[in-house]
C-alpha cells in the first residue's frame, strides 16, 4: 500500500520500532535529530502519526540524552562523573614519577583506567616523552585492544552525506548527484523513481 510515493507502515508497533532503530540507532546513521530523522524517514515511509513516533522515541534514546550538548550540565563547580554505558567508552589517567631508571631508561609508568571496569593498563615511560610520543604509545598499547576509531570513518562520513540537512532541504548527497542513496533504510528502493533536474540547486 502507497501513500503518493511513500511506502505505508502498518500499525504494527513491533514494525514501527525496527524501522526507528534502523533510521536513528544503526551503524549508518549518526543518531539524529527528531526533525532530521522524521525528514529522512517521510521521504520513503509513511504512517498515522509518524512525527509524534519519531520525536517520542529520540527523546527516549540513552545516547543522545547524555551526548547531544542541550542535555549537558553548564558550566561551573565540579560534578560527578556520570557512569559509563560501555566498556572503554571512557578513561582515567595518571602518573606515576619519581622512580629509579630502568636499563631501558624508563622512569615513570602511565596509568590508564577504564571508567566502568576499572581494568587497567600500565605502560612503562620516560617523564621526560613529548605529548606526540605519548599519543603514539597509546595508539600502540591501547587502542590496539580496544578499537580503531579510522575503521567507521566511512559509516561517519556516509551517515552524514545521507542524512536531511535543514539548510539545502535535502542530503548533500542527493544536492551532489541529483539522486538519493540507496541505504538499508530504503528497503522500498528498486530504482531511482525521480531524477532532480537543475531547478534544486537554482
Amino acid at each position: 500500500l502507497w501513500q503518493g510515493t511513500r511506502l505505508c507502515v502498518p500499525n504494527d508497533a513491533t514494525l514501527r520500532e525496527a524501522l526507528l532503530t534502523e533510521a536513528h540507532s544503526s551503524p549508518f546513521s549518526i543518531h539524529p535529530g527528531s526533525m532530521k530523522m522524521y525528514h529522512d524517514l517521510k521521504q520513503h515511509f509513511w504512517w498515522s502519526g509518524m512525527k509524534r513516533d519519531v520525536a517520542t522515541f529520540v527523546s527516549k534514546c540513552l545516547i543522545c540524552q547524555q551526548v547531544k550538548i542541550e542535555h549537558q550540565r553548564a558550566s561551573g563547580l565540579l560534578q560527578p562523573l556520570d557512569i559509563p554505558v560501555w566498556k572503554c567508552d571512557e578513561i582515567s589517567m595518571d602518573f606515576v614519577t619519581g622512580l629509579s631508571r630502568t636499563q631501558r631508561r624508563h622512569d615513570a609508568i602511565w596509568v590508564v583506567v577504564d571508567r566502568l571496569t576499572k581494568s587497567v593498563h600500565f605502560l612503562s615511560i620516560r617523564k621526560d616523552y613529548s605529548v606526540r610520543k605519548l599519543a603514539e604509545i597509546f595508539q600502540q598499547e591501547i587502542v590496539r585492544l580496544h578499537g580503531n576509531w579510522d575503521d567507521y570513518i566511512c559509516l561517519v562520513e556516509f551517515a552524514y552525506n545521507n542524512s536531511w540537512h535543514a539548510s539545502i532541504k535535502c542530503a548533500p548527497f542527493e544536492m551532489l548527484y541529483g539522486g538519493k542513496c540507496r541505504a538499508l533504510i530504503c528497503w522500498d528502493q528498486v530504482g531511482e523513481r525521480v531524477i532532480e533536474g537543475p531547478e534544486m540547486i537554482e
